[in-house]
């Protein structure tokens, strides 16, 4: 998001909002970024965790007033993965207040410092690289939940009378003079009080809105008092059952052109891709987005390439719980089924295809185990699922919830409708596995001659484990990861294409690019005898390639960049040959300036074994005598970096430059020779939408 730069140093009348005149005073500043979020709330007890008295959002952002999150019983700034969060809150004092007392809350936000304050009085302050949410044009506001995709355990429980946003940082004196329905001196940006049925906001800003799980609205506040209720609030219409994702006529120039994106409605976040199948000619998606409830749209393709949006009909309104992660399988008569958590429900849940579109679907039913004597079901997660067939029997896998502290569980069934409870999936855990990384989006299948568990912790995103399926337990060999830096590479999943081949996408996270709920480009996986995991773009995406070009027989010499004439662009493909690389690191810059700078740098590092790429680095290890091939592909922003069919690394630059579309070849600490480059630039798979 690009953000301009202010100079404060005439004024610090913001800086005194809820004591932040106690804080060093920043130089720069981010403009649009300022504003207070106000709600009058009462708690219904002090025991929950993780709800949101009001929340700003815009697709996988938000800033919002969230209790016991991270420190029992305190009130804290709720920001996507902490981002803008205080991380110590045990020095904020508990709330104390009982069910029948409101109080105020508010979280102010200037510039660089973040504040909070109860009654008007300060509670917390520290520092925060801010950014804008009230400047979104999709923006939305959110109750209950604390944010839009959040797990129904995260569901502040209780009333609330009044809520605001303003579009400035409010002070402590001008906390305290607001009242509870009553019309302040400052105009409020939204604004909300509860004395209707289908309670809008009274600024007009929000216009449309969505109550879901038993909230609702009486005696002038709205009440949510099971987990998962929620309001939420949007600038534009939400979809109904039914309904496709708008794909525009003419894309904004800033989206990306050959990878799967969410158009819209609402926001793909999560955008977990979900229950993946090869069926009748045809390959198909699912993915979850968040409009009027949380659903799975659902795409189709004849070769994973150009996507088509289907009717939506696996949707939160017509199912009667929301649609989270899940994957798809094939039940003893060949008929395509999926397994998914159902949000709201507390169970994972089951449904077979009526129809050979995957449109129409039976009526879900919860996986219920039999837990027999002895067996210990205070271990089920009841999370993100997965299921298989294995000969005669049906095996389901329920993922470990993150901070549950609860392992991977495993299920058994022959009918689909009666399981057995067969305990703890993992016969062991790894040694470079971290006991508190939970396995969540698992995807479990053959590959080579061993089995895979590809899945995600949410503190390190995508990653899988190798090794053998034995006496209905997994018995892993080896665990890697798939990103390395954040968690944005995340929520895989797969499917065996028409020709055996293993697919796979993820979700990509915390990335700047637009809009929402991009998809990784396909990436089949195999396993040959060596052991070692291939990991290669999808070869479908050479039909995309057109104007191919190649130079040859490059020499590159220590710190004098080698600038590619008539190659260049941000809808690319490019393979680059190196010889066997001596230098100390070599590789090339690609959205580069005119002047042949400010790129981004795809290099390998011999001495650590590394591939970088931008600022991830992903381990990487050529053998002796191996020259470096590099399949690099460059969709606006977006880069994606596929090294000898054995590491793929990601990145992002911080905006989208349209003039930036140069490409140079370089080498540090050595000259380096390069075999072959070739290029191709890249269409769009969005032209004939």
């Amino acid at each position: 998001m690009n953000m301009k730069l202010v100079i404060n140093s005439m004024t610090l009348r913001g800086l005194l909002a809820c004591g932040l005149a106690m804080l060093p005073v920043y130089n720069a500043l981010a403009a649009g970024a300022d504003k207070t979020l106000v709600s009058w709330v009462s708690l219904a007890n002090t025991n929950q965790q993780g709800g949101s008295a009001l929340t700003i959002q815009y697709g996988d952002r938000f800033d919002g007033i969230v209790f016991g999150e991270n420190a029992a019983g305190r009130w804290m700034a709720g920001s996507e993965f902490y981002t803008r969060s205080q991380r110590q809150q045990d020095a904020n004092t508990a709330e104390s207040a009982n069910a029948q007392t409101l109080v105020q809350m508010a979280v102010v936000y200037h510039g660089n410092q973040i504040a909070i304050c109860r009654n008007g009085e300060p509670y917390a302050s520290y520092e925060a690289n801010n950014i804008d949410l009230l400047g979104a044009k999709d923006n939305m506001a959110v109750f209950g939940l604390r944010h839009q995709g959040a797990g129904t355990g995260q569901t502040l429980l209780g009333s609330i009378a009044d809520a605001r946003i303003y579009d400035r940082a409010l002070s402590p004196d001008e906390l305290k003079k607001l009242e509870p329905k009553k019309e302040s001196a400052i105009k409020p940006y939204a604004w909300w009080t509860f004395e209707n049925g289908n309670e809008i906001d009274r600024m007009g800003r929000f216009p449309f809105n969505s109550l879901a799980g038993g909230a609702r609205i009486e005696g002038g506040r709205l009440l949510l008092e099971s987990n998962g209720a929620t309001l939420i609030a949007s600038v534009t219409k939400t979809a109904v059952a039914g309904a496709m994702p708008d794909m525009p006529t003419n894309p904004p120039p800033g989206w990306l052109t050959y990878h799967l994106i969410h158009p819209g409605p609402g926001s793909a976040f999560p955008g977990d891709p979900n229950c993946a199948f090869y069926w009748k000619g045809k390959y198909h998606l699912h993915y979850i987005y968040n409009s009027n409830g949380v659903n799975f749209a659902h795409v189709s393709s004849d070769d994973m390439v150009h996507w088509k949006w289907q009717p939506t009909t696996l949707t939160q309104k017509v199912i009667g719980h929301g649609m989270f992660s899940g994957t798809g399988f094939f039940t003893k008569e060949g008929k395509p089924a999926i397994i998914y958590h159902g949000w709201g429900s507390g169970r994972n849940q089951i449904a077979l295809a009526q129809d050979d579109n995957l449109e129409t679907w039976s009526k879900s039913y919860p996986l219920e185990p039999t837990i027999r004597p002895g067996q210990d079901g205070g271990k089920i997660a009841n999370w993100d699922p997965d299921a298989w067939l294995d000969g005669d029997n049906y095996y389901a896998l329920s993922g470990g919830s993150p901070g549950s502290g609860k392992p991977p569980t495993l299920f058994k069934s022959a009918d689909l409708k009666h399981w057995d409870y067969l305990g703890i999936f993992l016969d062991h855990d790894m040694p470079d596995v971290q006991k508190d990384e939970d396995v969540s989006c698992p995807n479990f299948f053959k590959i080579g001659n061993k089995h895979m568990l590809l899945c995600i912790s949410h503190n390190l995103g995508c990653r899988y484990y190798l090794g053998d399926w034995k006496n209905e337990k997994f018995v892993p060999e080896f665990h890697a990861r798939m990103t390395w830096h954040g968690k944005n590479f995340f929520a895989p999943e797969s499917l065996l294409a028409k020709d055996g081949r293993r697919v796979m996408w993820a979700w990509l996270l915390e990335l700047p690019i637009e809009p929402t709920g991009v998809q990784s480009l396909p990436r089949e996986l195999s396993l040959p005898q060596d052991g070692v995991l291939r990991i290669k773009p999808l070869r479908e995406l050479e039909s995309l390639r057109y104007d191919g070009r190649q130079e040859q027989d490059i020499g590159v010499k220590n710190d004098a960049a080698y600038r590619l004439n008539g190659i260049g662009g941000n809808a690319l493909e490019l393979e680059v040959t190196l010889k066997t690389p001596t230098a100390k690191e070599c590789g090339l810059d690609v959205l580069c300036d005119k002047e042949g700078a400010n790129g981004l740098r795809i290099s390998y590092i011999p001495a650590t074994k590394t591939l970088r790429v931008g600022n991830v680095d992903a381990p990487f290890e050529l053998k002796p005598g191996e020259d470096l091939c590099l399949r690099v592909f460059i969709d606006k922003n977006l880069v994606e970096v596929f090294a000898n069919d054995r590491q793929a690394a990601l990145t992002a630059r911080g905006g989208y430059v349209p003039d930036n579309l140069g490409v140079s070849l370089f080498s540090s600490g050595g000259n380096a020779e390069v075999k072959l480059v070739k290029t191709w630039k890249m269409k769009s798979i969005y032209a004939d939408q």
